[in-house]
């Protein structure tokens, strides 16, 4: 039998017959060479495979290097996975030019040394620059690579994964005011790793992911190859849109296709607390939130706040919304639809779609839109994430239940994400995003603190247990989560092999239906499962390829 025929369930007895084939790498523990040696063939290696002389100054950094703590920090976003503690990496590339990426793939895959790369650092488990699981590794950081080449009279763009969402919106709008992309709320969010998890915002409901407004890519692959869309086949580019970062390749462009956008859009946000009646509101808001004028998007951003004069505790809830119209239309819209939230002409603000995208990020209504051309994350803490996705309305008693949990924390934060529009109208397939159809809203849980807490466990406690109690109100069979929130909670790889068992537990959650597809490509692209890491796609075992 052909293995791309075998469903999950047959290749799960198969695997469970012998233990033999239950992994897939060919890589075996090793005795670990000393950290100038490995510094030393590497260099030797990378320089006679670059076809551009770099400075090892500006291109290799060092734990003895004075710039290495800044530059390993520069973009991480988890705190948690900057302690002491956590490992490091044996020395840090930062390529000026796309060849020294295809050499560090050559030259890791020759000498044998795990490989990691970032291009934003904003990965929630940090596995963009930290391994839990295997070493030494070093880490290609992509930030020197941020080139933005946009093409109105094409309606694209091609973008080089070093760059931040937010330099993308802000060279668009350097030579349009018509025109957008529908991508990150988070404006540093590095362009590379964001787009290969999906790449959700407020403009999803009209134009769907980032990911769906692809249309070409290069990447370099296993053996060191530049591959654009034509030479990867329909296969891998499919897998790269929406399939997890670091799975197949490394990211170097992506070309998206650019959205219309009007000149005036509209934005606002109401906030309610719970004596203002927050609970009979954001049950409502569940009803209708995926069924609204699919130019309105209206997540709600969930708090703990003081209430009174007396600084007792209490949730808020506060609607934050782009229209892509004038508020005079917005308001027509908002009291056919959604009447109770009161929304008044007071409360919106008419501006354009790049001033937009600063409101939705948090800056202040004048800031300069040159802020986004900085490119690093103001958000920086120690944090545990989950994620969930909503079928069914939550009652108003189980959203009681989750107000009395939220005042138990320190700090906790929950964001739901309407769906509806075109998130509704694209397959589940089409790219391996697969929560489309049927989804009411996406719910993501946060916990912070700003110090590295030596009680750190409590935070992880409270969210799982809060996890565990919204069980039986989110999606099930599988429970969905969201990939670019990675949680390995879900489940992790173990050392260096990668099991496809293990890895189904939270493939499924990711994926459903397309982590089997996302398999059968993996098994192709690196069957020697090369690129990897805690929660990558694993190749099938040898013995159940054929």
């Amino acid at each position: 039998m052909a293995f791309w025929r075998i469903s999950i369930c047959s290749l799960l007895l198969l695997l469970l017959s012998s233990s033999t084939m239950a992994t897939a790498s060919i890589y075996r523990p090793r005795k670990r060479p000393t950290s100038s040696l490995i510094q030393e063939k590497f260099i030797q290696c990378f320089t006679g495979s670059s076809q551009f002389y770099i400075p090892l100054s500006t291109a290799f950094f060092t734990p003895n290097n004075a710039s290495f703590t800044s530059v390993l920090q520069s973009t991480a976003q988890n705190l948690r996975y900057l302690v002491p503690s956590m490992p490091k990496p044996e020395f840090i590339i930062t390529p000026q030019h796309e060849p020294q990426v295809q050499a560090s793939v050559i030259c890791a895959k020759r000498l044998d040394i795990h490989l990691r790369f970032r291009s934003g650092g904003h990965d929630y488990e940090g596995l963009s620059y930290v391994s839990q699981i295997e070493s030494p590794f070093v880490i290609v950081d992509l930030s020197k690579l941020r080139s933005i080449k946009v093409d109105i009279q094409d309606n694209s763009a091609w973008v080089e994964a070093g760059a931040t969402i937010g330099e993308v919106y802000y060279r668009i709008a350097e030579k349009s005011n018509i025109h957008g992309f529908p991508a990150g709320l988070c404006t540093s969010l590095g362009i590379g790793g964001h787009i290969t998890g999906g790449a959700y915002g407020s403009m999803m409901r009209k134009f769907g992911l980032g990911a769906d407004n692809v249309i070409d890519a290069r990447i370099v692959d296993v053996n060191g190859r530049v591959l654009d869309r034509a030479a990867m086949g329909e296969d891998l580019f499919w897998a790269i849109r929406g399939g997890g970062g670091a799975s197949f390749g490394i990211i170097l462009e992506w070309k998206i296709k650019l959205v219309p956008v009007p000149a005036t859009v509209t934005v606002f946000t109401v906030t309610k607390s719970l004596e203002q009646g927050a609970t009979k509101l954001l049950y409502k808001w569940q009803t209708v939130a995926d069924k609204l004028d699919e130019d309105l998007f209206i997540r709600v951003i969930i708090q703990k706040a003081n209430a009174g004069k007396n600084n007792a505790k209490t949730v808020t809830t506060s609607y934050n919304a782009l229209f892509l119209g004038n508020a005079e239309r917005l308001l027509r819209v908002m009291q056919q639809s959604f009447p109770e939230l009161g929304l008044t002409g007071k409360d919106c603000t008419e501006t354009s779609w790049i001033k937009s995208v600063l409101y939705i990020a948090g800056y202040s209504s004048n800031t300069p839109a040159e802020i986004l051309l900085q490119g690093r994350s103001t958000f920086k803490n120690y944090f545990k994430a989950k994620s969930d996705f909503v079928k069914e309305a939550i009652p108003e008693t189980a959203l009681e239940g989750l107000w009395k949990r939220l005042l138990e924390e320190d700090s906790p934060l929950m964001i739901w994400n309407p769906y509806g529009g075109m998130m509704a109208r694209i397959s589940g397939s089409q790219i391996p995003f697969p929560h489309r159809q049927g989804t009411k809203f996406k719910i993501q849980y946060l916990t912070l603190w700003q110090d590295e807490d030596n009680n750190a466990s409590k935070h992880f406690d409270w969210i799982r247990r809060l996890y565990n109690y919204m069980a039986p109100y989110v999606s099930m069979f599988p429970r969905g989560a969201y990939v670019n929130y990675r949680d390995l909670d879900l489940g992790m790889n173990k050392n260096i092999n990668t099991s496809f068992i293990e890895a189904s537990l939270w493939g499924v959650r990711y994926f459903k239906d397309n982590f089997m597809r996302l398999v059968k490509v993996k098994s192709r692209v690196d069957p020697n499962n090369f690129f990897r890491h805690e929660q990558s796609i694993p190749p099938l075992p040898v013995q159940a390829r054929y």
